[in-house]
């Protein structure tokens, strides 16, 4: 068993899937594309723009592997300084700042605060961390280094005024901005990055993007590789059980951390990967939340691990762990991480008082780092590369590495390489290409006003507005959608429509009610779920999908089992508001 989230029940009657069917009836491609995370999802976007024959196949749902385990964070790394990745914070910063603009509907600014309680610290062992990356007793970043990386930081990040420079600030003035910190700091530094707030709508939009280019773009979730004979890569669907085989003139391995398990499940026998487990939990500490004041709070415990507290969604992200993990173990987040989080924010912010009863929602994930033998997982390159192999008689791309940050130069690098296997040449550049929604996406109050005026179509301009705010520009499309049906509101969830949750099914390749759940919503996330809402949306997506009333059921007792397994929550009957809902952590 591979560390992949559960999915629901294999093998069921379900209706035919015109995304595996368009597939199966022409069982060729010029790409093969395995590995539905966001650099698969790039990379397929990227060669469908280029004209490419591609096929991009996933074997649980988009983005539901590495990607869906994020900090949610678009950044370019300051601590990779140190690693010496020099290299890779310049593209990083490169692409935040693209990204901001280029997906402004869910690519945010974020101000990130550091708190320093030295002013030296760290001095003399930063430069043996360096040079070995094995150093014994982490040592704390003092005000002297942190202003050194940030410094060098701000010349990569500029970018023509993108974000602000640093600055620091002393205890007292620290101390007015942010009181619930601990008095015992001596300055705080603060900069901006960036937050991405819907990292699994993002990846979707990116998937739309490349569908839309035309029927050379072909892709399909719950399809997972196989095999492979003479006659191509062997593709067997996971809600049928159905098997074929697809010929492809070059395949790209993109399955994140699983990279050696599809290569050994194809034949093919690799050692690349070497990734390290981060967890996360989200907190309904409205207390946590205002002393926050918008910002990160971004700080090194004293384990020499990185840490992030922040509020997204009305809620508090806190993470994130690095632990070294087997890739065919579930990862999940355990008791001792829990307590892990709940004492590094005590150091920061000793008078804020967190339980287990405000964890809303836990996650876990695997990071597909390379294979690093005893370097210290702090300090596993973040970097990416692209390793060739034959498989099937053909070329196989590896990609080994990768992050949210750099999802489009990585695409643009794989892309170039396939191409060049093929004897073809880029055509389209990506660089400052907008993403779906984020196309004359309104930035400013009075551009949101007149987006929303123009668009009602006879709905109520609150829920246009919130369209706007999950869709991005792309909100225009989902108002076609809802003018044509009744713009119900859900009975368990008013921010929801009927007609929203169909669309779901026809136009973003929901196959299960896990899929909306966690990815095509963020009801999950913020701790919304309720047995009234699963039922709700069963009987929705099931008249969509064409599921009996047993598989309904089926479908509701697998999402109740991943939420709890994995997501460490135990749904109850109703919840009367989100902020206050009966969604609970497991082992309260």
């Amino acid at each position: 068993m591979t560390n992949e989230p559960k999915t629901p029940s294999e093998g069921k009657p379900a209706a035919t899937r015109s995304t595996v069917a368009r597939i199966r009836n022409r069982p060729t491609a010029q790409v093969l594309v395995i590995g539905g995370g966001i650099n698969g999802i790039a990379t397929f976007r990227d060669l469908a723009l280029q004209g490419v024959d591609v096929v991009l196949v996933e074997r649980g749902d988009y983005g539901s592997g590495a990607s869906a385990a994020s900090s949610h964070m678009i950044h370019g790394g300051v601590r990779y300084l140190e690693n010496g990745e020099f290299r890779l914070v310049r593209e990083s910063v490169q692409e935040r700042n693209g990204l901001l603009r280029i997906a402004p509907h869910y690519v945010k600014p974020l101000r990130t605060t550091i708190p320093i309680f030295s002013t030296f610290s760290g001095i003399l062992s930063a430069p043996l961390r360096f040079v070995t990356h094995k150093s014994g007793t982490p040592k704390e970043r003092g005000a002297l280094l942190i202003k050194i990386g940030l410094t060098a930081y701000d010349s990569f990040s500029r970018d023509g005024g993108a974000v602000p420079r640093h600055r620091f600030l002393g205890r007292k003035k620290s101390l007015a901005e942010m009181p619930d910190l601990d008095h015992n700091l001596k300055y705080t530094a603060t900069y901006y990055d960036a937050s991405v707030h819907e990292p699994e709508r993002l990846a979707l939009d990116v998937l739309k993007d490349g569908l839309a280019v035309g029927d050379n773009a072909r892709a399909a979730n719950y399809l997972e590789a196989a095999g492979a004979t003479a006659e191509g890569i062997v593709l067997r669907d996971k809600v049928t059980g159905e098997e074929f085989s697809l010929a492809a003139d070059v395949v790209v391995n993109a399955s994140g951390p699983w990279t050696d398990v599809t290569n050994e499940e194809m034949g093919f026998d690799s050692t690349y990967m070497g990734g390290t487990k981060g967890s996360h939990i989200v907190l309904d500490n409205p207390q946590l939340l205002k002393a926050l004041d918008g910002r990160e709070l971004f700080f090194e415990n004293n384990d020499g691990r990185i840490v992030l507290i922040y509020p997204l969604k009305g809620r508090i992200l806190v993470g994130t762990t690095d632990l070294e993990a087997d890739i065919r173990e579930p990862a999940v987040c355990t008791e001792d991480e829990v307590d892990y989080f709940f004492d590094l924010i005590s150091q920061v912010l000793p008078k804020i008082v967190v339980d287990r009863s405000q964890i809303v929602y836990r996650y876990s994930g695997i990071r597909p780092l390379p294979r690093h033998e005893d370097t210290q997982p702090g300090f596993v390159s973040r970097d990416y590369r692209i390793v060739d192999g034959t498989i099937a008689g053909v070329p196989l791309l590896s990609l080994v590495g990768g992050k949210w940050t750099t999802f489009r130069a990585l695409s643009e690098h794989l892309t170039n390489e396939a191409l060049a296997k093929l004897g073809k040449a880029r055509t389209v550049s990506t660089v400052g290409l907008a993403i779906g929604g984020g196309k004359d996406f309104p930035q400013t109050p009075a551009a949101r006003t007149s987006w929303i005026e123009a668009h009602t179509a006879g709905l109520d301009a609150g829920m246009v507005d919130r369209l706007l705010t999950r869709y991005g520009t792309r909100a225009a499309e989902v108002i076609n959608t809802l003018a044509d049906q009744a713009s119900v509101p859900l009975k368990s969830d008013p921010e929801f429509t009927a007609a929203e949750i169909s669309y779901f099914a026809e136009y973003e390749h929901a196959v299960h009610l896990i899929d909306v759940v966690l990815r095509r919503t963020n009801i999950a996330f913020i701790g919304s779920v309720t047995s009234e809402l699963l039922a709700e949306l069963s009987t929705l997506l099931g008249a969509e999908l064409g599921w009996t009333p047993a598989e309904r059921e089926q479908e509701i007792a697998d999402t109740l089992t991943v939420l709890h397994d994995m997501h460490g929550v135990t749904v109850s009957a109703r919840a009367t508001s989100p902020a206050s809902s009966k969604t609970v952590a497991a082992g309260k």
